[in-house]
């Protein structure tokens, strides 16, 4: 880790499993943060990610890498009483300690922040929850699709008239929390660095989800009247709508008011401009679901490649529907640094999406793959200071597996 990156020297411990805490270490450690994952010694149930259905079927345990490359990994069993100063040492050594342990459980472990700022007064508690520390369901267990997307009110939104809610892209809402997370994580190091001070910083995938909600979120805290939901031949607004090429590709297409005529003319419709159905906006709202037909009739007889140098000339914000294989062919994708080179993880994985934020004049880490399990851990215990016998005591003791017992972890290739 060079020493021109912004994290070089912050010590992280990633409690976290699944994807979103993992995630928000992640983008530490790609500005160089050393981020040390903690698992039990079966794994994070996230390395079997790849083989459980919706999930696009892989050998190669792709999720896994993407929440957890550039970490090291120790195997540490919390329940085990021998673990106590395995962790008391980690918490010592930690700048940042990241945490989505329910908090009954977090209680019976000795992990909430009380019992382990004692240790370390200048610790950021990094602690994500489902549903906020507080009210009546705030120790349930929650995962994006249930917390960030059905919570929140997003996905009965984000969906068309008259159909049933659908099924998100898996680690979606995860994601978007993981830069939250982050984003407190930085506020407090900020904070510390100003008063000397850790912090207790917190947010939960509900919290984001309504964040991400918060324009209909907000309307309807002003009692706004709402549209329903969208129905692609009845819109609220046959400018801002979904249609389809000759070639079979479906787009967005947002024409603000100031665009219209030169779309229109553009288009070769410069009629609908004064057609008496939609130049007077009292009968264009009735007259949405026709306005919409004709338009259909228009963007179905070219393929995409024409209406992207039609839109592309007048300056109309629009974008094609793509799907994965599609997304991953984009140009820009490379060119911006979204789709980055991924060391040592074999298989087909030699590329990884690397996190949204970019500083100029810093480079990132180079992403390498993620570890197996407790494959540091006779190095980060040394690290912490426990000799060739404490190390013994402590697989006598069972907080740490015996060498040879460790799961096999699916996560493919090695260094």
């Amino acid at each position: 880790m060079g020493a021109d990156n912004i994290f070089s020297g912050l010590k992280v411990v990633d409690l976290a499993s699944f994807i979103a805490g993992p995630s928000a270490a992640v983008i530490l450690s790609d500005f160089g943060a050393d981020v040390i994952k903690v698992e039990p010694p079966s794994g994070d149930l996230w390395r079997t990610g790849h083989k459980i259905p919706p999930q696009p079927q892989s050998k190669d345990a792709y999720p896994f890498h993407l929440a957890n490359r550039n970490k090291r990994s120790i195997a540490l069993d919390l329940k085990a009483p021998s673990a106590q100063p395995v962790l008391e040492r980690l918490v010592k050594w930690a700048d940042v300690l990241i945490v989505n342990t329910p908090h009954p459980a977090r209680k019976r472990l000795k992990l909430e922040y009380d019992d382990v700022a004692q240790w370390n007064p200048r610790l950021i508690y990094a602690d994500l929850t489902g549903f906020g520390e507080k009210g009546p369901d705030a120790d349930l267990p929650g995962f994006d699709i249930t917390a960030y997307w059905a919570r929140s009110g997003l996905l009965s939104m984000t969906r068309d008239a008259g159909v049933p809610p659908t099924w998100p892209v898996a680690g979606s809402g995860d994601n978007a929390t993981a830069v939250g997370l982050y984003a407190a994580i930085v506020t407090a190091l900020y904070r510390r660095e100003r008063i000397g001070k850790g912090s207790y910083v917190t947010t939960s995938l509900l919290a984001e989800g309504v964040w991400s909600a918060s324009v209909f979120i907000q309307a309807a805290l002003c009692e706004a009247n709402f549209f329903g939901l969208h129905d692609r031949t009845h819109p609220a607004n046959a400018a801002l709508n979904v249609y389809r090429a000759s070639d079979g590709t479906w787009f967005v297409l947002i024409v603000t008011p100031d665009k219209l005529a030169a779309v229109a003319k553009a288009i070769g419709r410069e009629d609908l401009l004064g057609d008496p159905r939609f130049s007077d906006p009292a009968k264009l709202m009735q007259n949405m679901p026709q306005l919409t037909a004709i338009l259909d009739e228009v963007f179905g007889s070219q393929p995409m490649s024409h209406w992207y140098e039609v839109f592309n000339r007048v300056h109309v914000t629009f974008g094609a529907v793509r799907g994965p294989q599609e997304v991953i062919a984009d140009p820009q994708l490379r060119l911006n640094d979204i789709v980055v080179p991924l060391e040592g993880a074999g298989g087909n994985l030699q590329s990884t999406v690397s996190s949204p934020i970019q500083v100029h004049d810093v480079t990132k880490v180079p992403a390498r793959r993620a570890p197996e399990i407790g494959e540091h851990n006779e190095e980060v215990l040394r690290e912490l200071g426990f000799d060739a016998k404490q190390i013994e005591g402590l697989r006598t003791g069972g907080a740490i597996p015996h060498v040879g017992h460790l799961e096999e972890a699916p996560t493919g290739g090695g260094r």
